[in-house]
């Protein structure tokens, strides 16, 4: 059983920056898929961002050059650098592991259903 704990969330005004953290629990966290997702209200879940074992990353179009996701293995902890925030952005932030994940491309890391193991979300809010 793999447990994800999510942080960094709050209320920041347009423009502005966030750190999410994903603190995960794991001997092998180094091996994990890992994943953040965005639900904002009367949205369904979407891909936002991802990050491989071997340290390949892909991004949702929509914060492609705002956003960036990173891996601390010594860590266990995965972030997601949020920049130039727009209200867009608001959203309950999950992140996601695949513990033993397949070798795939974008399509693989982009589908919910891929993932293991889900944290508790984060609120992400962003004021005009």
């Amino acid at each position: 059983q793999v447990q994800l704990v999510e942080s960094g969330g709050g209320l920041v005004q347009a423009g502005g920056s966030l750190r999410l953290s994903c603190a995960a629990s794991g001997r092998t966290f180094s091996n994990y898929g890992m994943g953040w997702f965005r639900q904002a209200p009367g949205k369904e879940r979407e891909f936002v961002a991802a990050i491989t074992w071997s340290d390949n990353t892909y991004y949702a179009d929509s914060v492609k050059g705002r956003f960036t996701i990173s891996r601390d293995n010594a860590k266990n902890t995965v972030y997601l650098q949020m920049n130039s925030l727009k209200p867009e952005d608001t959203a309950v932030y999950s992140c996601a592991a695949r513990v033993n994940p397949a070798i795939g491309g974008r399509n693989y890391y982009t589908s919910p259903g891929v993932y293991d193991y889900w944290g508790q979300g984060t609120q992400v809010t962003v004021s005009m």
